[in-house]
């Protein structure tokens, strides 16, 4: 894992297809709210420092054309919702729903416990992948990624050093890219998830049956998540944060870069694969990528 200094101002990101996007987060912050939001009391002043940092210090300032904020008031000039932004009266699950609609990325509030132990106690978060959020609240950096293969023994103890001497002023990226194959369809919001899967389950017979099934590649996509981790000034809570996107297979066949994600594929740790679905998609889907290269059609 590398974790690289960049400039605070770099945090947010606007893309095409945003007004989309924030359409797709208002419906599951309606219907799936309890997947989406969550916080203890313990993050509330967090909470407070972080909805000012985003709707005041960096949407209306990176953004002038979307993003407005006044005295009292933020307006997203996009969607023309507006916002509160006197946070004494607000509640937590205003503020965290107010960022779910104005932002693509999701943000899990880690706060220190009294041993110094960063623990998540606030999420606003949906697009998540095979995480169901409202399970992990209270558990440590550690004990969120016990299921990932290899996390304890290659990166627990780098990030919790990094946790420990952030600085505010920075915001860290974390690389490389975190990345999976979705083969059911283009959604993100995905708590329940199948991208990942129990490295440690038996079922290598389960696993050739299905390998058997047939890959849809109109359906199928190269997801990756973008991960950057900042220290709020304040309350020195820190901030993970989780930007999601999605790229058709077929693109990436026809930009020739098959081969690539093929070699990718076939060279995970054996239960790093398994832990990715490596069986599900793995033989068909590499056989695929490597065809010969010529131009595929794909829906942008």
């Amino acid at each position: 894992m590398g974790i690289a200094k960049i400039p605070r101002s770099e945090w947010i990101k606007i893309d095409q297809g945003y007004l989309k996007r924030i359409n797709r987060r208002k419906f599951l912050l309606t219907n799936e709210q309890d997947f989406c939001i969550g916080s203890n009391r313990v993050a509330r002043p967090a909470i407070e420092e972080l909805y000012i940092e985003i709707m005041v210090n960096q949407l209306p300032k990176r953004f002038p054309t979307m993003f407005s904020a006044g005295r009292t008031t933020f307006i997203n000039h996009v969607t023309g919702a507006k916002y509160s932004l006197n946070v004494a009266k607000l509640d937590d699950q205003y503020m965290l729903t107010a960022l779910a609609e104005n932002v693509e990325e999701d943000f899990y509030c880690m706060c220190p416990d009294v041993d110094g132990e960063y623990r998540l106690q606030a999420y606003s978060s949906c697009f998540p992948q095979g995480l169901l959020s409202s399970s992990k609240m209270g558990l440590s950096v550690r004990e969120i990624h016990q299921p990932v293969p290899g996390y304890e023994q290659r990166l627990g103890n780098g990030v919790d050093k990094h946790f420990r001497r952030m600085e505010p002023v920075y915001l860290l990226t974390v690389d490389p890219l975190q990345w999976s194959i979705q083969t059911d369809g283009d959604e993100l919001f995905r708590p329940l998830a199948k991208n990942t899967g129990d490295p440690d389950a038996p079922g290598s017979a389960a696993h050739a049956a299905i390998q058997r099934e047939i890959i849809d590649y109109d359906k199928t996509y190269f997801r990756c998540e973008h991960h950057t981790l900042t220290c709020l000034p304040r309350t020195k809570a820190v901030m993970f944060c989780v930007r999601s996107y999605l790229t058709p297979i077929k693109q990436i066949k026809e930009e020739g870069n098959g081969p690539a994600l093929a070699d990718a594929c076939d060279t995970m740790p054996e239960k790093f694969g398994v832990y990715k679905r490596r069986p599900v998609w793995g033989n068909q889907l590499c056989e695929w990528l490597r065809e010969g290269i010529r131009k595929v059609e794909y829906n942008a």
